[in-house]
């Protein structure tokens, strides 16, 4: 039985990725990196620590990126941030429905991962429990702030079950000896995506909270 539910934020949670991804390419863009789709930073970029996607722009642009660059991408988000980000829809019904102990363990730095999750209106459901890699030596693919998140709510990481919406989360997750479930719901290409989290190690793939309830019942009724 999972005695912790771990959940990632952006992709999974809230639809932070969107925004992101649509600034982040733009941004690329300008800098005449314009081969880039939005399948390139899917692939690249979504899942990881922003200092490690840094190093991937700047390989794939052959060159140091400019010193503001990633300030100009918060500054352009926070802009349409307020206005803009929403809690995905059945969130809150579907936690409620399960229960039980749950946290976030996310690669957001922390101040902006508990900013988001104010502005949607979800911060009650984990305070204090919010984890963020920057707490950690490792980001993901690492396992590293999913075993600081089991080991600070005292659980057992094969009793965690985790719910990730990108490939380095899964691994990330399976790194760390826990059961995962990839999550598609914001996904531009849900098919392809289910795929990947599918190759990468997910027990299952859901693409709407409304499923999430009854995947963990049958989870917990299995062990």
């Amino acid at each position: 039985m999972p005695d912790l539910v771990i959940y990632d934020c952006d992709g999974t949670l809230i639809d932070t990725e969107t925004l992101y991804g649509e600034v982040s390419l733009a941004a690329c863009h300008a800098l005449g990196l314009t081969e880039w789709t939005l399948d390139h930073y899917v692939d690249s970029i979504v899942g990881i620590p922003w200092s490690d996607g840094v190093k991937i722009i700047e390989a794939a642009h052959g060159r140091t990126l400019p010193p503001d660059f990633e300030q100009g991408i918060e500054d352009a988000v926070a802009l349409r941030l307020e206005a803009e980000l929403r809690a995905l829809p059945g969130v809150r019904e579907a936690l409620d429905a399960i229960g039980g102990r749950r946290c976030v363990a996310s690669s957001t730095s922390l101040a902006p991962l508990r900013r988001n999750l104010t502005i949607t209106g979800l911060i009650d459901l984990f305070d204090p429990h919010v984890f963020s890699a920057s707490q950690v030596a490792r980001g993901k693919p690492h396992p590293d702030v999913f075993l600081h998140a089991a080991a600070e709510m005292g659980a057992r990481p094969q009793n965690c079950l985790v719910i990730e919406d990108s490939v380095p989360g899964v691994l990330a997750a399976r790194s760390a000896g826990m059961r995962v479930v990839g999550f598609t719901g914001v996904s531009h290409d849900r098919q392809r995506s289910a795929a990947r989290l599918t190759q990468a190690g997910a027990l299952a793939v859901i693409d709407d909270f409304a499923q999430w309830p009854g995947l963990v019942k049958e989870l917990r009724a299995s062990d």
